[in-house]
């Protein structure tokens, strides 16, 4: 099922044993277009503290609830490695991170996560050992929460600061990002919601990050590899009505591309 990011800010982290606090936004990879992390707040049990959650530990959201359920503790979540969300997210971070959690690394491999496409189906690695990895060079890979990119950085951005990004057809200014679809199983993000609204035709449209020629983050703009009528005459967003497949085979047969669950089906197959 796909979910706007919008939609998930605000739900509640509910641990094993009780509530660890409300999500506050996501980083994603700009590489692969997925989630990495949750920023969650955190209550007062723990000083309203922004912390971390990894996909691998999250659960199927529960939209009636507006709640997420993790499969860690909030003794866990309390211990775990002091991130500031304002800061930098650096590599080393990340190593720290995934040692205190025993996860294995999500980069290398021929997956979005890994050797796997799925964050659930990461094995620990009984052979590594993030700790003892102290290469202080892994600190320059940052990137800041306002999504400013630093030299080597880890290409992690904020989703709230990329929803709202200028959009540039391959013709011309469209509109604005207006929010983000993801994939609540892999987590990977299947589609920008563009408003073209700035063009004159007002309404909203998905494009897939697969169609991204270019982002200037420093400049908050993005440039599409389509025409301005090729997106004005493709299938209008409707946002109070459940996007579906048929939907979805609409968008990418109105553009002549192939859909993006083709693979992740012969993936399926595979397994």
């Amino acid at each position: 099922m796909l979910r706007s990011v919008k939609e998930l800010e605000g739900y509640t982290i509910n641990a094993t044993d009780g509530d660890v606090g409300h999500v506050k936004d996501c980083y994603f990879d700009d590489e692969a277009w997925v989630i990495r992390y949750f920023i969650v707040r955190t209550g007062d049990w723990l000083s309203g503290r922004r912390v971390l959650i990894s996909p691998r530990a999250i659960g199927k959201p529960i939209q009636s609830e507006k709640r997420i359920p993790v499969f860690i503790t909030r003794e866990q979540v309390k211990n775990s490695p002091d991130i500031d969300t304002d800061k930098p997210v650096s590599r080393q971070h990340e190593i720290r991170y995934f040692a205190y959690y025993g996860y294995p690394y999500y980069w290398g491999g021929t997956g979005i996560w890994g050797e796997s496409s799925y964050p659930g189906m990461l094995v620990p690695d009984a052979g590594y050992d993030a700790v003892a990895s102290e290469d202080n060079s892994l600190e320059t890979n940052a990137v800041t929460a306002d999504g400013i990119q630093k030299p080597n950085d880890q290409h992690l951005r904020s989703c709230n600061e990329v929803s709202k990004y200028r959009v540039h057809a391959s013709d011309g200014d469209l509109g604005h990002v207006n929010g983000l679809l993801v994939d609540e199983t892999t987590w990977s993000i299947r589609y920008l919601i563009v408003a073209t609204s700035n063009w004159g035709v007002g309404h909203s449209v998905l494009i897939s990050p697969e169609w991204v020629d270019d982002v200037s983050w420093s400049n908050e703009k993005m440039s599409i590899d389509l025409s301005r009528q090729a997106i004005k005459d493709s299938p209008i967003y409707d946002p109070t009505v459940e996007l579906d497949r048929e939907h979805e085979l609409n968008i990418y047969k109105h553009y002549g591309r192939t859909g993006y669950w083709t693979e992740h089906e012969k993936q399926q197959n595979r397994l």
